[in-house]
């Protein structure tokens, strides 16, 4: 089943560029976190090869050369790491948030600190792209 994908787009003076991608899907949020924090969906949308941690400060890098650190996490609920490509000049900053009830849950992924428009555009091709992969993921459990 695929659910109908919300996307924001905007700039402020608090966090720049900004992107948000978020979804409905009819699982419990449990499940859905369960999955986005267990090592295929970490490799869905952080990258290949990553492996995270639970602690504040963890670092990360993956196969690609994504690299970043774990800031925040609210288990069951929130994540919000760094992110940084291995091309990019500057650290953004990623939030997956997960809520919902036993039977309905939303996934959104809201990344900050973009370097402008073109920036903010491939990233949300990418978090869209990534949400449907979770989706079919979690389809196919």
């Amino acid at each position: 089943m695929m659910a109908r994908v919300t996307k924001t787009t905007a700039k402020t003076a608090g966090s720049g560029w900004q992107v948000g991608v978020s979804q409905t899907v009819p699982y419990s949020g449990a499940q859905v976190w369960d999955f986005l924090v267990g090592r295929e969906g970490v490799g869905i949308w952080l990258g290949p090869g990553a492996e995270l941690g639970h602690e504040l400060g963890a670092a990360y890098e993956t196969a690609n050369g994504t690299t970043g650190e774990i800031r925040g996490r609210s288990e069951g609920d929130k994540l919000r790491l760094t992110w940084r490509p291995k091309d990019w000049d500057h650290d953004s900053t990623l939030q997956i948030t997960v809520s919902g009830t036993d039977q309905k849950t939303t996934l959104r992924f809201h990344q900050e600190w973009l370097a402008g428009a073109d920036e903010r555009e491939e990233q949300r091709a990418y978090w869209t792209e990534v949400t449907e992969r979770v989706v079919a993921a979690l389809a196919e459990r």
